[in-house]
């Protein structure tokens, strides 16, 4: 029997005791192992599912121990590049949070290091693991609704209460576009396989965080458009739209935290098929993808390449943005 991966986490952040933490100590082939945290209080959450834990002061100290094969960085935005490439050269493997970098152009250390070391570095991007999302990439590409005219996305969210959160904080790399405009850009990019040929965008600015941005962009072969906003009711969709059908997923980006995961094909003669996904948990699954690429050497279906796409976009819609 293969030794599992040992991972560190390094910070006890909310999302990472949330979801991450148990995701690692469920998959298969992962060993929750070790938690750097300068306050002992905050792991208490993590030792009532993982006992064994082992806990650490700092960051530095979590990256010398050598049990530990594999990192996973849930820090503000702006501490991801340093820690991932300190993790690198401290010999771990290293899964961060998205959005990766601030800025595409960051990705080249990112992916030179990962290069020069030989480990698996990657953003954690759940959702192109998640089987809605394979079987929608499938379905575009076997021509299940003819040929792609257009595609629309929407992630939103409402936390203006929460002043002292990360996305609140312009200094921490906040806004709504670098934490869930990688969802509606990324999934249509993953979905379809393309890049786009121009970016047209309107950013709704508030004590310099976005905190709604409205996109149109024209791809290859179809148009694009897409909103995300931290200042509405809660909304998640993503609709491929073709001459011979549409394909519409209703939790697309939080599958059942938002909802159950469901691809419908809508067809000619308002004929609908359901494909439903109750159970899947995409955070498990990218644990237990990354842990295969580490061990066996499988190709990994999120790498850093494909993430400093996603990022690129991102860019150009800053770059380009008209306020409102």
């Amino acid at each position: 029997m293969q030794k599992p991966v040992r991972w560190g986490v390094l910070g006890a952040s909310k999302f990472a005791q949330q979801y991450l933490a148990p995701a690692i100590h469920a998959a298969d082939g992962a060993q929750l192992y070790g938690l750097a945290t300068s306050n002992p209080a905050k792991a208490d959450p993590f030792q009532a599912f993982c006992p064994d834990l082992n806990t650490y002061d700092s960051y530095d100290a979590i990256l010398a121990d050598p049990q530990i094969d594999a990192v996973y960085i849930p820090l503000p935005n702006h501490m991801h590049v340093e820690w991932s490439l300190k993790a690198l050269d401290a010999g771990k493997h290293v899964l961060c949070e998205k959005p990766m970098t601030m800025r595409a152009a960051e990705f080249d250390a990112l992916i030179d290091k990962r290069d020069q070391t030989g480990l698996l570095a990657a953003e954690a991007y759940m959702i192109v693991h998640h089987p809605q999302w394979q079987l929608v990439r499938k379905l575009i590409a076997d021509g299940a609704i003819g040929k792609l005219v257009h595609v629309t996305g929407a992630f939103s969210f409402d936390n203006r209460a929460d002043t002292g959160n990360i996305r609140n904080k312009a200094e921490t790399g906040g806004g709504g576009l670098r934490d869930i405009g990688v969802y509606v850009i990324g999934s249509a990019r993953f979905a379809t396989g393309q890049e786009p040929d121009s970016v047209q965008s309107a950013i709704r600015w508030q004590n310099d965080i976005d905190i709604f941005t409205e996109i149109r962009a024209q791809f290859p072969d179809f148009t694009y458009s897409a909103y995300v906003s931290i200042r509405m009711h809660p909304h998640q969709e993503m609709v491929f739209h073709g001459e011979g059908g549409v394909i519409r997923l209703t939790a697309p980006f939080n599958a059942r935290v938002f909802g159950e995961a469901r691809v419908e094909l809508h067809r000619p003669g308002l004929e609908m098929r359901v494909t439903r996904f109750p159970g899947d948990d995409h955070y498990k699954l990218q644990i237990e993808a990354f842990c295969r690429s580490v061990r066996d050497g499988a190709d990994y279906p999120c790498p850093l390449e494909f993430s400093r796409g996603t990022q690129r976009m991102i860019d150009q819609v800053f770059e380009g943005a008209v306020a409102l």
